[in-house]
């Protein structure tokens, strides 16, 4: 038996490594699909005084991005949040960890995608989501519960094969 444990080992690290070949490093499992979005409540870039929650948006299904103007990712999606504001996709956005405090200026001048954008700038509430980096996008159903989280960029192909058939399904 101690002459095929060494064999035994490299098969079952070589099945590991097998599957591994074969997952999507974008299709990071989260804790947080199926349960209640975290509450937070956020001052709204550029808007004085004003805060937002999602509270506000019970009833409703909505798209949390979490987004960064150092991020350069997030300026290579800009364009597709546009299109989905074009198409009345409710898109809010997490301002995280803005430093330079640089978000304002920036939608102000390439235009705001979204229906309000909150300033999360110590990450607090991107840690209470479990955000790794920017771009990050949660798909929030009518009672406040996390149906999806993607990963990356929003494009044409994940719109289209993920995210627009799962917000069809949860606008029935």
């Amino acid at each position: 038996m101690k002459r095929w444990l060494p064999l035994i080992i490299f098969a079952a690290l070589a099945g590991f490594f097998y599957v591994g070949l074969h997952l999507n490093p974008r299709e990071v499992p989260s804790p947080f699909i199926g349960k209640l979005a975290p509450a937070f409540k956020l001052p709204v870039v550029g808007q004085p005084g004003a805060t937002f929650s999602p509270e506000e948006n019970k009833g409703k299904v909505w798209l949390l991005n979490v987004w960064a103007p150092w991020c350069v990712s997030c300026r290579q999606e800009h364009e597709a949040l546009m299109q989905l504001k074009a198409i009345g996709v409710p898109v809010y956005g997490l301002n995280w960890k803005d430093k330079g405090r640089e978000a304002e200026a920036l939608l102000a001048r390439e235009g705001s995608p979204y229906v309000v954008t909150v300033d999360d700038l110590d990450g607090r509430v991107g840690i209470d989501y479990g955000v790794t980096g920017t771009p990050e996008t949660f798909i929030i159903d009518k009672a406040g519960i996390i149906r999806m989280k993607h990963i990356g960029p929003i494009n044409a192909e994940n719109w289209q094969e993920k995210i627009e058939p799962l917000l069809k399904e949860l606008n029935k």
